[in-house]
């Protein structure tokens, strides 16, 4: 499958482009295409990561069928082979990287779900034994379990980081009723996949949904799916509290951007061969690990 960094699609009008996902409209559902576009430190980088986007997609519609029992969710069961607006050659780039979903009104807020002591929520922790207002027992260190998952919203930016809130922020923003359904929905989900993973050597240290509200009021999983770029998965085999641990995303990327005079912003420097195969692997490592499959590129002209 060759790199997709942008889509154009001659019959189908753009409603939004985010760092990763171009979405169109497509009568009365979504065409939600993953392309092969990766950022880091909230830049879009020029190069592409072949596979990416397939990898993306194959890995939340494996949870989204895993999990469809736990909290209904988007899919519509539709395929790119269901819109006629598309030409035989945008099915054929299309086809692996793309998902046909209901149209909702997605909720204004994040839904994150930690059950261990990482990244932000460390770097809050230590400055104040809190995460997003919720009071954690004194002398933890980074990485480790808390004692049980808590749940920690964050508010969505178009544009720079999204921000921590307390729930009951959260609360005021969607009403109390629908962040409590969320809050609920949200953990049975982490539950149901931090026990999954935990078979095959992960640990799903923490993880972010979206939702959104059906035409008929039903709130329903939205957008991406416990991917590595929306979670934070562990080698068990490899854990250790008390230090950063072995992530299954774009830390390669990031890693690599750490060695640079660069500023953090743009235009971002070219990425050479080694990182962009070294960032591949980790999302084809994550995947192969997630579902039990072997994965296959498959190479469109």
């Amino acid at each position: 499958m060759l790199p997709l960094h942008t889509t154009s699609l001659a019959n189908l009008p753009l409603m939004r482009r985010g760092k990763v996902r171009d979405v169109y409209h497509a009568d009365d559902a979504l065409l939600m295409v993953a392309t092969d576009r990766i950022s880091a430190f909230d830049v879009v980088m020029d190069e592409a990561i072949p596979d990416k986007g397939a990898l993306l997609t194959a890995i939340s519609t494996f949870w989204f069928e895993t999990l469809g029992n736990v909290v209904p969710n988007h899919l519509t069961g539709l395929t790119v082979d269901d819109i006629a607006e598309l030409t035989d050659h945008e099915r054929d780039v299309l086809r692996h990287r793309s998902m046909v979903v209901q149209r909702t009104a997605p909720l204004a807020i994040e839904c994150v779900v930690r059950g261990y002591l990482s990244g932000s929520g460390w770097k809050e922790y230590q400055a104040s034994g809190t995460v997003c207002g919720i009071a954690l027992p004194p002398g933890l260190v980074e990485s480790d379990k808390l004692p049980k998952p808590i749940f920690t919203p964050a508010t969505k930016a178009e544009e720079g980081h999204d921000e921590n809130i307390t729930f009951e922020q959260a609360a005021d923003i969607v009403g109390a009723d629908v962040a409590n359904r969320v809050r609920q929905y949200s953990f049975a989900l982490y539950d149901a996949a931090a026990n999954y993973v935990a078979q095959r050597g992960l640990i799903l240290a923490d993880t972010k949904f979206e939702f959104g509200i059906t035409p008929s009021g039903d709130i329903i999983l939205i957008d991406e799916a416990l991917t590595p770029d929306s979670s934070r998965y562990w080698l068990a085999s490899d854990y250790g509290p008390g230090k950063a641990q072995h992530n299954f995303d774009k830390q390669v990327l990031r890693d690599w951007l750490e060695t640079l005079t660069w500023n953090k912003q743009p235009p971002p420097p070219p990425l050479p061969q080694p990182v962009i195969l070294g960032t591949r692997a980790k999302y084809v490592e994550a995947y192969e690990r997630i579902t039990g499959r072997t994965w296959r590129s498959v190479h469109v002209e």
